[in-house]
């Protein structure tokens, strides 16, 4: 079964996935869908490891934490440094 071969198809989701989430929480929602798939595969990927190990017998590495976004604070303009919040 083929889904979004055509070129039309696509462009009706795409027109649907505008007018269910909006031109302006459009980027925010496929931010965060990037974040989740990157997760699911570090979280994949750890466990093939532990499968893999397990299977022959030796302990498996810890997995390496999965990167975080950097938090952004929004101030006021003219505010200094010092009035940021941590």
């Amino acid at each position: 079964m083929r889904i979004l071969t055509h070129p039309a198809s696509l462009l009706i989701v795409v027109v649907f996935a505008v007018l269910l989430f909006g031109g302006k929480r459009l980027p925010d929602a496929a931010r965060g869908l990037g974040r989740s798939l990157r997760i699911l595969k570090s979280e994949g990927k750890a466990l093939r490891g532990e499968f893999t190990a397990g299977a022959a017998g030796t302990p498996a590495a810890p997995p390496a934490p999965a990167a975080e976004p950097e938090r952004v604070v929004k101030t006021a303009p003219g505010a200094s440094r010092t009035d940021r919040a941590a």
